[in-house]
């Protein structure tokens, strides 16, 4: 039982001994200098990432609070890998930072946190999950702690988390009601589609719309996104969707399949306006954090037909797509981050002929921008089709065509930024940077990722083969 307890949860205990060691270090007496924290954290992480795709095992723990199998540790995998990247595209911002420690204590337990959330068998287990991964999100939103605009952006996100929490918790307590059980493999017996289970699921719904950002739930995300530090807007846009993305497909899937014809007809609402709205407000940004915001809750509006799909196809998709992300987002994020932490400049504007003095950043960033974009041969392209194929299962083409006008209009917004970097003209182009080695190395994995998740079909295909069918 013992040994079974260490294995099962393999990945919370890496995280809580890397938590530990970085705890020892405050509080020692010798004075570490940041260069040598954050390569000793880097060491550990990538540690993390390569230990945890071994000793995977599937079981249960805790009366069915705590499940794992092979889907729930690759996508922790993914999670710890999107984590290590911003981490490396972080040096630059945290070499000069007084609390680089604090920093990791508090990203290392939010993402704890959504390992608990991930394994959750029961509703309870995973609020709690939940919490544990936002409230430290809003104290790294505010770490800029001279700036205001990253305090409102704390503000503002602890704000719409317990707003999202109440319903949550209020959907939880009816469904507790309706059903008599918050046990997810007990749950779906029980239900019957009456009103107030209807009526409950839809509480859970908005809590969960949310946490992904979709419409006409979004409404914090661009001005999060825009006041928090770039390698935290990073991780809200891919971590953190990420995660709370796998919960609810498995939750759909496996706990409410019996009132899918319900959430069916719930997800193509939320998913027209998430593309929609989306798209339109990512026109008008000029702030490259606030476009790549609206640009993450229009990537939201294909993720959701993904899922409606209700199928293996949709599942795998909504995971690929998730992996396809992370590489292409952090991408764009590491261009940012890197020429925000050294010149300060995050406008679309500020960009014009980038390409005169910064040449290997302009393709970073226009790749993945191609990629976001969905143009061949980019993994994106790949992403998104496997999104609209699992949503035409369903035989509801009319929002496969909505999904496809709205890929042409994403296409005017993405090469407005990449007309900026190597057509417009500027009398001051930002200077050329010289970019350190570790976010050299982010960049380099981003540009891999994107170019060999697309082209080698085993990614997907070993994705697909780690869902049973449903």
């Amino acid at each position: 039982m013992g040994i079974d307890f260490l294995i099962l949860m393999k990945h919370e205990w890496l995280l809580i001994a890397i938590i530990f060691i970085l705890l020892f270090i405050k509080v020692g007496s010798k004075e570490w200098k940041n260069e040598s924290i954050l390569n000793l954290i880097n060491i550990l992480l990538l540690f993390n990432c390569i230990v945890g795709f071994f000793w995977n095992e599937g079981g249960i723990l805790f009366n069915e609070m705590f499940k794992t199998d092979a889907l729930i540790a690759a996508e922790k995998n993914i999670l710890n890998l999107g984590t290590y990247i911003i981490s490396l595209q972080s040096y630059s911002w945290l070499k000069n930072h007084k609390h680089v420690l604090e920093f990791y204590m508090l990203l290392l337990s939010t993402l704890a946190g959504m390992f608990f959330m991930i394994s959750a068998g029961n509703l309870l287990m995973f609020y709690l999950g939940l919490e544990l991964s936002s409230i430290p999100l809003a104290a790294i939103a505010n770490f800029d702690l001279e700036k205001r605009k990253s305090s409102e952006a704390a503000f503002k996100f602890i704000i719409s988390s317990a707003f999202s929490s109440g319903l949550l918790l209020f959907g939880i307590s009816l469904m507790y009601g309706a059903t008599g059980t918050i046990i997810f493999s007990e749950l779906s017996q029980q239900l019957n589609g009456s009103p107030l289970q209807i009526f409950a699921f839809i509480l859970l719904i908005a809590g969960f719309a949310f946490k992904i950002s979709a419409v006409p739930f979004h409404l914090w995300t661009a001005d999060v996104y825009e006041g928090a530090p770039v390698a935290v807007t990073s991780y809200l846009s891919v971590i953190s969707k990420g995660a709370v993305l796998f919960v609810f497909v498995s939750v759909l899937y496996e706990v409410f399949k019996p009132l899918a014809e319900t959430w069916y007809n719930v997800l193509f609402l939320l998913s027209v306006l998430t593309m929609i709205i989306g798209n339109l407000f990512a026109i008008r940004q000029n702030n490259l954090k606030r476009f790549l915001a609206f640009s993450s809750i229009a990537q939201v509006g294909f993720i959701l037909i993904g899922i409606s799909g209700n199928s293996q196809t949709g599942a795998a998709s909504v995971v690929y797509f998730v992996l396809i992300y992370i590489f292409s987002n952090l991408g764009a994020f590491g261009v940012i981050s890197l020429v925000s932490a050294l010149t300060g400049k995050e406008n679309i504007d500020d960009y014009k002929a980038f390409y005169k003095t910064n040449k290997l950043l302009s393709w970073v960033l226009a790749i993945s921008l191609f990629s976001l974009a969905g143009i061949p041969p980019t993994a994106g392209f790949f992403g998104k089709f496997f999104l609209l194929m699992a949503g035409a299962g369903q035989g509801n083409y009319l929002l496969i065509t909505i999904a496809a006008l709205n890929m042409i209009v994403s296409l005017y917004y993405y090469l407005k930024v990449v007309k900026a970097i190597f057509m417009d003209t500027n009398e001051t182009p930002i200077e050329k940077i010289t970019i350190p080695s570790l976010p050299k190395l982010a960049l380099f994995i981003c540009m891999a990722g994107i170019v060999l998740t697309g082209l080698m079909s085993y990614v997907y295909e070993y994705i697909f083969s780690l869902i049973s069918a449903f």
